[in-house]
């Protein structure tokens, strides 16, 4: 209520944009439901953003109002980058709302977002992140969407309050942490919101709220089992859920021989406002053996099809080849939507995601999928994760390059050893030229790796 009165005190309409400095904090939640709760639009930025970048990301925004903590706006820039805009700026903290600029009406250049609920910022993993309009209808769509995972969670039962504590790891300033944070609230249940990942943090809060589901991407769930937890600290879980990256199977499979918990993945993207497919625990007990890497089943109401790049025509089941959707939550629900993603469908439903048409890099004619190198480097027993990029070359056009963690307590090969040992199972021009060991890869928020920042960290060893 009060998120709303001081919204309403600054004169901005009932469609209009209201831009928040969003990061992992419960003071932001009642700004958000004051939102959805309305018919207004959420203009999301990214708190976790370096100051210069969250100021220019404030001055394209231009929305009329803002919304941050107290301590964000206390950061160089922010407000006077605010003020250049007219925008009313509202500090937020568990005290409540207080109004740090008026705001000036007479600049708002892009006042109103009729009906769209989000602006959402894209994850940003191939190139700068883009602002996605999600209408409202959709964005509801796939809230309902994500309610049918659960048995008693029907669009037309009445609302109560659950018992347990659900834990939202995803950033609030991506969809996956929206639609985690919003389902929870839909479903009455409390909820755990960790500012960041942390390995230490994350089984602090299961062992704290011994919740039924929980879940991170699968680069949290590589670190989960790196760090060899006993096992009675997620004895409480039947359900692990992934998304936001590609998940290796032989990952899961390891996860669930270490501590019989299953992983169960999902599969969308920002512009779907969430989810189109996953895996349920019924599904997996049923079809793991036979469906192994899949992505899961299409939702209730999405639709897929795979089509040859060049023709566009349909292949048929089980053929690779461009994914296609159509959803409630997708575009205008009833034209298809074309993905860059190569995938397969079987007759079941079941969708498996075989990598990226646009993040093919081309080595002197030949087509290399970094997914390809990225499952052949994981698979070697002393690496924990890896991720794969292209560079320019003078000669073949584009050469892949490859950086690498690798687990504790185990020997690492030096580079010469482990691209010997790829050539073993890569074509000779699938190897990367170089192989790079680092403590950590460069993330975005949402902790899938930044492609942009990782290309750049092998630019400047060329250089």
């Amino acid at each position: 209520r009060q998120a709303t009165a001081a919204i309403d005190q600054t004169g901005a309409g009932a469609e209009a944009r209201i831009g928040v400095l969003l990061r992992n904090h419960a003071s932001l939640v009642p700004v958000l439901l004051a939102l959805f709760g309305s018919t207004r639009c959420l203009a999301s930025l990214n708190a976790v953003s370096p100051d210069t970048k969250l100021v220019e990301d404030i001055l394209d925004a231009a929305a009329p109002v803002l919304c941050g903590t107290a301590e964000d706006w206390a950061r160089p820039g922010l407000l006077d980058a605010a003020r250049s805009t007219g925008a009313a700026v509202l500090s937020v903290s568990e005290d409540g709302i207080s109004s740090l600029l008026p705001g000036d009406r007479s600049s708002w250049a892009k006042p109103d977002a009729p009906g769209i609920a989000i602006e959402m910022l894209s994850s940003g993993t191939t190139g700068k992140p883009k602002r996605i309009p999600l209408a409202r209808r959709n964005f509801e769509k796939a809230l309902a969407g994500a309610a049918s995972y659960e048995k008693d969670r029907a669009p037309d039962a009445a609302p109560r309050l659950r018992s347990g504590v659900q834990i939202v790891t995803a950033p609030l300033a991506h969809i996956a942490g929206i639609t985690g944070l919003m389902n929870n609230l839909l479903a009455g249940r409390k909820i755990c919101l960790l500012e960041k990942f942390t390995v230490e943090g994350f089984r602090d809060a299961v062992v704290r709220h011994r919740p039924k589901v929980a879940g991170a991407p699968p680069s949290a769930l590589r670190m989960l089992l790196d760090a060899n937890i006993p096992k009675e600290d997620f004895a409480s879980l039947v359900a692990y859920r992934t998304g936001t990256a590609p998940l290796d199977p032989d990952l899961a499979d390891a996860f669930y021989k270490r501590y019989g918990i299953p992983v169960l993945q999902n599969y969308g993207a920002t512009e779907f406002a969430g989810g189109v497919a996953g895996w349920t625990l019924d599904d997996f007990k049923a079809h793991w053996a036979e469906k192994r890497g899949s992505v899961g089943r299409l939702n209730r109401g999405a639709e897929a099809r795979i089509v040859d790049p060049e023709s566009g025509r349909t292949v048929e089941p089980g053929k690779e080849g461009l994914l296609e959707l159509r959803a409630p939550n997708i575009g205008d629900g009833k034209e298809w939507v074309r993905t860059t993603d190569l995938a397969t469908l079987d007759k079941d439903a079941f969708l498996w995601i075989r990598g990226r048409h646009d993040g093919a890099i081309v080595r002197g004619g030949f087509k290399i999928l970094p997914d390809d190198v990225v499952k052949a480097m994981q698979s070697h027993p002393a690496v924990r994760e890896a991720a794969v990029t292209g560079i320019a070359d003078r000669r073949l056009g584009q050469v892949p390059v490859a950086a690498w963690i690798a687990k504790s307590g185990v020997d690492a090969p030096d580079e010469a050893d482990f691209r010997s040992w790829l050539k073993d199972r890569l074509m000779p021009y699938q190897v990367p030229v170089q192989l790079v060991r680092v403590d950590d890869l460069p993330r975005t928020p949402s902790m899938k790796v930044s492609q942009p920042a990782l290309r750049a960290m092998f630019e400047e060893r060329q250089a």
